[in-house]
């Protein structure tokens, strides 16, 4: 099944696919060739806020369309239609799967794509869950039907851009109001240094990340549990989608290192297990074996420490490392943390074989 776009040598057609058939649960059941004329006219099937797709199986039948609309904006809406006699077949799920592929491809980096339907469209209900979409809301008495002067309830629903980069389903907090978290500042998601330019991850650094880290495996497999799994282009491109998503959802915030000089990446530096509550940072870096010795690291953790402390309003930001990592502790005693502890037998080793003690570093506001 693939979706290909209206356009407006299709007129004819498209006119016929809306009137032939039925739209019982729309605000107008049967539109006349008069008012979708106009329609078109006014560009409500194309332009540059709107885009109309034909929903083609693969015996290159037209099964319905979908209309994506509000394209300038950062949140798109739909409206799909399956034909009569294609109802029940699954053509809507799956068409609602490329489209949310499309928008979130678009080069504006879209938040969320979101669909409305009357709360008794069962089957415009099941698509949405099926195609990984989130219930966001239940609207009382919201839609009304002119043809029946009844109002009938609404409900939302919705899939974000973290969502669907990490290809999970991520259900709405309706206890909102019990949370008491410190909002989160905005911040710039890029930090530049003497030598370096440190950026938020991005889907096409997958090659960049996969042979930084094929080169320093033995290295980085000493004291990473991580490392400890084997390393494909695919697991890369899923860790890397990962980050993104996490990025994007304050959840993890890794920083990727690229060379000034040359754009080379040399590897990464993050602040994960975040409390936003308490405004408390874990540190995590790593960097491809080829740029050791050279400060590149120190000069990373710095600038994201203090990128931590006047960005994000930290309080603390910690290190954990294995006792035996000397190269780990040496980094975080030149970034200006301070040892407050060594946990004695607190953690398996990065292969899982034997317990190991963990130096705990710190450095508070």
């Amino acid at each position: 099944m693939r979706l290909q776009e209206w356009t407006i040598q299709e007129q004819d057609l498209l006119i016929q696919f809306m009137t032939t058939n039925s739209w019982p649960y729309h605000d107008i059941s049967e539109p006349g060739r008069e008012l979708l004329e106009k329609s078109i006219e006014e560009g409500g099937y194309a332009s540059d806020d709107v885009k109309t797709f034909w929903i083609e199986n693969n015996e290159n039948e037209k099964v319905g369309i979908v209309k994506v609309y509000d394209l300038q904006e950062d949140v798109p809406l739909f409206d799909l239609r399956i034909a009569d006699r294609f109802r029940g077949y699954g053509y809507g799920s799956r068409a609602l799967k490329k489209l949310t592929q499309y928008v979130f491809e678009l080069p504006e980096q879209k938040i969320r794509i979101e669909g409305h339907t009357r709360h008794d469209n069962a089957a415009m209900r099941k698509a949405f869950e099926r195609a990984g979409f989130v219930k966001e809301a239940h609207l009382r008495q919201a839609w009304f039907l002119p043809k029946e002067n009844t109002y009938y309830d609404a409900v939302t629903y919705g899939m974000t851009r973290e969502d669907y980069l990490a290809g999970t389903t991520t259900p709405v907090r309706w206890e909102d109001q019990q949370r008491h978290e410190k909002s989160i500042p905005r911040f710039d998601e890029s930090i530049a240094t003497e030598r370096l330019l440190m950026r938020a991850p991005e889907l096409h650094d997958s090659m960049d990340v996969w042979g930084a880290v094929a080169r320093s495996m033995p290295s980085l497999r000493r004291f990473t549990a991580w490392a400890q799994e084997e390393l494909t282009i695919e697991t890369t491109e899923e860790h890397v989608r990962q980050c993104v998503a996490d990025f994007i959802a304050r959840k993890n915030l890794y920083f990727y290192l690229f060379l000034k000089e040359t754009g080379e990446f040399i590897g990464s530096v993050g602040l994960c297990s975040i409390d936003w509550g308490i405004r408390k940072f874990d540190l995590d870096y790593w960097l491809d074996t080829k740029f050791e010795g050279q400060g590149f690291m120190t000069e990373a953790v710095k600038a994201l420490t203090d990128f931590a402390f006047e960005q994000l309003q930290a309080e603390r930001v910690e290190y954990h490392c294995d006792e035996k990592h000397s190269k780990g502790r040496a980094v975080a005693k030149r970034s200006g943390f301070e040892l407050e502890g060594i946990l004695r037998k607190n953690a398996l080793s990065a292969n899982g074989q034997d317990l190991r003690n963990t130096c705990l570093y710190a450095r508070i506001i």
